[in-house]
């Protein structure tokens, strides 16, 4: 899991509209290595989505635009890509799992033959290949009488089926990485819990890498390897799953892992973040979270905090040491 597959260094998106320039994405980096389970996390509007749909420009232009950074991957950087180089790699080697499978599914084609369109157009297979690797695809990802299915158009699947669809079309050619918007949003917790283990199943048996995009730090805890917490169009902590449920060093992953009910702590009020998310129609001054956070002081409203690694494979962006109870 030492291999970096994707490298992220300073990435910026920003959407010009009426009202204003909106600072979408404020400086990401990140690494993703090969095999690896990536939670990103954050509340609504954080930046998690739409850092990761700029990757692949999947983010209407205009009104967005990348005004900076490098996406590394493998011999190519992802943003200088052409139209031509951005087919190659969509679907065929970064697979993307849309939050919504009813708008993003065609709704007048059948699922088979959307299916099949992808493995025809990045691999050398024939049609009926093709139709005999969609079926396949079907029946792994847990969908029953998968030849008849094929046949299916959208609305004449349930809500979990269409989801499995689409991780079916996301692994149809064996890309080096998926990328999973919020793939349970909108489904009850029993389909999300067959979704997730589906999911998971597939990346051990692929070997694939996963970013995992959701608000839930409850999925993230069983599924992810590693985890980025993101506010404010920026990444302010990075760190393995573990230390970061056990040490969490950012006021913010401290605060949104107070406000989820546990087991261990029966009888515990949970805790809300007071105040509200940065009007991103502001370009954004220090730390983002300062206005919110109750250990702030003069230099977190004037300077951006930087990645500091407080322990091995854990980083903050804060000014404030948690530990120590005192300034960096």
């Amino acid at each position: 899991m030492d291999e970096v597959v994707l490298d992220v260094d300073g990435l910026h998106t920003r959407f010009r509209t009426q009202d204003g320039t909106v600072h979408a994405v404020n400086g990401v980096d990140f690494e993703l290595r090969a095999g690896e389970f990536l939670g990103v996390v954050g509340e609504s509007g954080s930046g998690k989505s739409v850092t990761m749909m700029s990757l692949l420009k999947l983010i209407p232009m205009p009104p967005g635009e990348i005004t900076d950074g490098t996406a590394r991957f493998g011999d190519m950087d992802l943003l200088q890509l052409d139209a031509q180089g951005l087919r190659d790699v969509r679907g065929g080697r970064i697979g993307f799992i849309f939050q919504d499978p009813m708008t993003s599914l065609n709704p007048v084609i059948p699922v088979g033959k959307q299916i099949t369109e992808a493995i025809l157009l990045h691999t050398d297979s024939s049609k009926a290949q093709a139709k005999e690797r969609a079926e396949e695809l079907l029946h792994l990802v847990g969908i029953p009488d998968p030849k008849q299915r094929l046949k299916n158009y959208p609305h004449e699947m349930s809500g979990g089926m269409r989801q499995r669809v689409m991780i079916a079309m996301a692994i149809a050619c064996s890309p080096e990485i998926i990328i999973a918007d919020e793939p349970t949003t909108a489904l009850d917790v029993t389909i999300q819990a067959q979704i997730i283990d589906q999911v998971r199943r597939l990346q051990d048996e692929l070997g694939t890498a996963v970013v995992w995009i959701t608000h839930d730090l409850a999925v993230v805890a069983g599924l992810a390897d590693r985890v980025l917490v993101m506010y404010g169009g920026r990444v302010v902590e990075e760190a393995r799953v573990d230390v970061l449920y056990s040490n969490p060093q950012h006021p913010y992953t401290r605060g949104l892992l107070a406000s989820l009910p546990r087991l261990d702590q029966q009888g515990h009020e949970l805790v809300s973040i007071d105040g509200q998310p940065p009007n991103m129609l502001r370009e954004p001054v220090g730390c983002s979270f300062a206005p919110r956070c109750e250990y702030a002081f003069d230099r977190c409203h004037t300077e951006t905090p930087q990645f500091v690694e407080v322990a091995i494979g854990q980083k903050v962006a804060c000014h404030f040491d948690l530990n120590k109870g005192e300034p960096r």
